[in-house]
């Protein structure tokens, strides 16, 4: 809350000391013109606005009221400042009236979701499609937060929510399972390989492009890999982004592993098939995370649901399944 003029000593005080119930006494003793009044107003005792006064007075620095007679007159500073704190009083009730009555359709806000190229392709067409009928002034912006700045990026509010794979968070972050994803394999229809079933020996004998953010990240189904006594994989590409590796299968002998319902989209897209992954891999958890102070905002609860939703269908239409 910024107040002009303030006295010195009130810019002194840190904002964990301030409390908007002292600027509730301050303009009820203005408006009703004594401690008396404003008690009843506030349905408080007197002593109790009489103690709220005396620390709004050590705030200030200023008496702020002076008796005359039966009556509380305000100081210099008082009359100053009077106006922005009432101004600021009742933008708050409104925001609460409108919290009470929230609509959708008259949600005007841009959500900020951290989010991969993959998790794009298949939930932002959904999501979109229905906000578009459910909350028409809803945008939409999609950015890649780097998975060591999740919690930093939730706190700053820097974006709303973080979809991602299960990730240990710290500080106020809450996190919500949404669906479990498996893995499959794509290739060219007129790849050696793509004329029947892929088995273990064929899929490690052949080449594999893998997707990496950096150029030293280990291939994240290496102790996979390790398990079938047949690894590593023969990594002949490392690419920032699946479109672009699946571009590139399309047009060599190279593999490419990827989330079940990215190869659906892709294979549809390019001239690709699809083919069961031949070694066991545990299913990969996809995640909602959010910062806890977001919990009581019924828009963000509202736009959580439908988030919650559009990841659901995609990942359960393209076989994946949701928790349990």
């Amino acid at each position: 809350m910024s107040l002009p003029h303030a006295h010195a000593q009130a810019h002194a005080q840190p904002l964990s000391r301030l409390d908007l119930n002292l600027f509730r006494v301050m303009d009820a003793v203005y408006e009703h013109g004594g401690i008396s009044g404003a008690a009843r107003h506030l349905h408080l005792s007197q002593p109790a606005v009489s103690h709220a006064l005396a620390r709004l007075r050590r705030l200030w620095g200023d008496p702020l009221f002076v008796r005359q007679g039966n009556q509380m007159v305000p100081t210099e500073l008082t009359r100053r400042v009077i106006g922005e704190v009432q101004a600021h009083l009742h933008g708050l009730q409104s925001l609460m009236a409108q919290a009470e009555t929230f609509d959708p359709l008259t949600l005007n806000m841009t959500l900020r979701l951290g989010m991969r190229d993959v998790l794009e392709a298949i939930t932002l067409p959904p999501l979109l499609t229905h906000l578009a009928q459910m909350a028409p002034h809803v945008r939409l912006a999609s950015v890649r937060v780097p998975r060591d700045t999740l919690t930093q990026a939730l706190t700053l509010g820097q974006v709303d929510l973080v979809i991602d794979r299960q990730h240990r968070m710290e500080g106020r972050i809450r996190g919500l399972h949404l669906a479990d994803e498996t893995l499959a394999v794509i290739l060219r229809p007129d790849h050696p390989l793509a004329g029947q079933p892929l088995d273990v020996a064929a899929y490690f004998q052949a080449r594999h492009v893998m997707v990496a953010l950096r150029p030293d990240q280990p291939d994240p189904l290496q102790p996979v890999w390790a398990a079938t006594g047949l690894g590593p994989r023969d990594v002949t590409l490392r690419c920032q982004h699946y479109f672009a590796a699946a571009k590139v299968v399309a047009h060599s002998d190279a593999l490419l592993t990827l989330p079940r319902t990215y190869a659906e989209e892709l294979v549809r897209a390019l001239p690709l098939v699809l083919r069961e992954l031949p070694v066991a891999a545990p299913p990969m958890g996809i995640w909602m995370y959010w910062h806890v102070d977001r919990d009581a905002d019924p828009a963000h609860g509202w736009l959580r649901d439908e988030v919650l939703s559009a990841v659901r269908q995609a990942i359960t239409s393209g076989g994946g399944t949701l928790p349990s």
